[in-house]
């Protein structure tokens, strides 16, 4: 997801802060026998942009999981997840993805 969002943002000419971009991945795993399940995974970015940039951004932000290839590949088995704490100028914003239930995608 973070190389699909990092796509949406060039392909939308946004500048962005390369060196400040990262993601937090955590995972929520459960026991089946001998072997782990991944029950859900969740990302959380933290990005800056120019304050111009903001609503663009947000429309990637939200537009991304439609767009790689590893979300659609395991959305209907692993609950996923994502939130951000985008810096647009002097602005601090917290996005965050609704929450689906797998199940229902």
């Amino acid at each position: 997801m973070y190389g699909t969002l990092r796509g949406a943002l060039a392909g939308r000419k946004i500048a962005f802060d390369r060196e400040s971009f990262v993601a937090t991945v955590e995972g929520r795993i459960a026991g089946i026998g001998k072997t782990i399940h991944i029950k859900a995974i969740h990302v959380h970015y933290e990005l800056a942009v120019p304050a111009e940039a903001r609503e663009a951004t947000e429309r990637a932000l939200a537009a991304h999981p439609q767009g790689c290839p590893a979300h659609q590949s395991v959305k209907n088995a692993i609950e996923i997840s994502w939130s951000a704490a985008l810096k647009a100028g002097d602005q601090v914003l917290a996005v965050q993805e609704e929450k689906r239930d797998p199940a229902s995608a």
